[in-house]
């Protein structure tokens, strides 16, 4: 019965200040405080003051706020504790098979044994370059020419 009360009295004086402000002929910022002191009067006729106000001093409520933070904790410690081992269940019977699958070549094998195609080919060796320090300085000069620089 209090909290509707002092809503509403908080409406009011939200109603007389955006009054007062749009008196001063700031219309927009008079509009934005009725807005904001529209929403306690709101709540206290929606009934959400009341049923705040019976969760806040009911201990089953708060239980259940304690029963809830629990199962929160218990979600996040499972997940820390996946995320250490290495993901979920389907994601370790996959790196599982792999590892197998990685264990039917030996680490020494040569490359034959691998199968065509797995090993890259190395490149041609380039050509030595021919060309001098000068001719890359030329094209610069030339650039700079051609700006003005």
């Amino acid at each position: 019965m209090i909290a509707e009360t002092v809503c509403s009295a908080v409406a009011a004086a939200g109603l007389g200040i955006a009054a007062v402000t749009a008196y001063r002929k700031r219309f927009l910022s008079a509009v934005r405080i009725a807005a904001y002191s529209l929403v306690p009067l709101g709540l206290v006729m929606t009934g959400v003051v009341e049923w705040l106000a019976d969760t806040a001093f009911s201990p089953t409520a708060w239980a259940g706020f304690v029963v809830l933070g629990l199962s929160w904790l218990l979600f996040a410690s499972t997940r820390a504790v996946e995320r250490r081992r290495g993901g979920t269940r389907k994601e370790r019977k996959a790196a599982a098979k792999g590892a197998a699958q990685r264990e039917a070549v030996a680490p020494a094998a040569s490359a034959p044994s691998l199968g065509p195609g797995t090993r890259p080919t190395a490149k041609p060796a380039s050509r030595p370059r021919t060309e001098t320090a000068t001719d890359d300085f030329s094209d610069i000069e030339a650039i700079l020419k051609k700006h003005g620089i």
